[in-house]
């Protein structure tokens, strides 16, 4: 193993070793307070579904990784390493599914109480519910049809096939592969990014605006620290931000190896690790004990009082 590749192997044991820890040791605490409490609020099972989604991911790069890197072809067929790569687009489309839905969530959730949306968080816990399991339905069928097309073309004498990487090839692009790609993929994914981008803007808005009203009835001793505005404010730019560059980024990454018909090995390597950094970052701004998920919305009511 030379240097190149001992690098890339110490990098991808550092970021699965924290990502599964982290996202594991987080959803074992969201059970076991539900299992003491007996109580599970809509937020904590939208940031439960994000802790699985991201779990699926990281374990599945890093069984494709790990395999490829020490060359243990006889357990790595064509077959398991379809299996990954089904199990890996799952959680990565689930994922972003998932900041989405929490980040409308959030957004629904502070909205003032003359908007448009205030009939809509009566309704939240039971549309949370349904769209989490339909977001997995669609998204388990979605990402079936790929590997079922690859394997009806499977015996054709006019298909070319393109290496992804080590062990793994994939059908050549088509009219029906290039299709189905940007309607149920790309298309997709960028619908869900503008939304999220949205929909974090207005919770900016809605924060600052309150900030301004209500600055003049803050302390002189509070207004030395950080205002639950801010630090609101604060975790969702970051999380919205982490989200678009690590996505976008680790999207544009995916459509270059799907173009090129031999994808060099820093091509290659880069991307896998670009897109395990989100997954990765997004459980510790979204857990416990950050203030997106978790922040009072107190404040905005007792403020609100005549």
């Amino acid at each position: 193993m030379d240097s190149r590749d001992l690098a890339i192997v110490v990098i991808f044991i550092l970021q699965c070793s924290v990502g599964i820890l982290r996202n594991f040791s987080l959803l074992l605490y969201y059970l076991m307070r539900h299992f003491n409490k007996h109580i599970l609020k809509p937020i904590d099972l939208i940031v439960m579904n994000m802790f699985i989604a991201n779990f699926l991911i990281i374990f599945s790069r890093s069984v494709l990784q790990t395999m490829e890197m020490f060359g243990t072809e006889l357990f790595f067929n064509v077959f398991v390493c379809k299996l990954f790569l089904y199990t890996e687009r799952v959680g990565r489309s689930v994922s972003i599914s998932t900041v989405c839905l929490l980040i409308v969530f959030q957004a629904i959730t502070i909205s003032p109480s003359d908007s448009c949306l205030t009939g809509l968080k009566v309704r939240l816990p039971k549309y949370t519910s349904v769209s989490i399991f339909l977001c997995w339905v669609l998204y388990l069928g979605v990402n079936m049809i790929p590997p079922v097309y690859a394997y009806i073309k499977w015996n054709s004498n006019n298909v070319t096939y393109k290496k992804t990487s080590k062990y793994c090839f994939s059908i050549g692009r088509d009219e029906f592969s290039g299709l189905f790609i940007t309607t149920f993929i790309v298309f997709p994914e960028i619908l869900l990014a503008v939304l999220i981008v949205s929909s974090g803007s207005s919770m900016v808005v809605i924060l600052y605006r309150h900030k301004q009203r209500v600055q003049h009835i803050h302390c002189t001793y509070a207004s030395t620290r950080t205002s639950p505005e801010s630090r609101a404010t604060k975790s969702i730019l970051v999380l919205v931000s982490v989200f678009v560059c690590f996505y976008s980024l680790s999207s544009i990454l995916y459509g270059c190896i799907a173009l090129f018909c031999d994808a060099g090995w820093w091509l290659i390597n880069i991307t896998s690790i670009i897109s395990l950094c989100f997954p990765i970052l997004g459980s510790f701004l979204v857990s416990h004990d950050t203030a997106l998920p978790r922040f009072s919305l107190s404040w905005i009511r007792n403020t609100r009082r005549p």
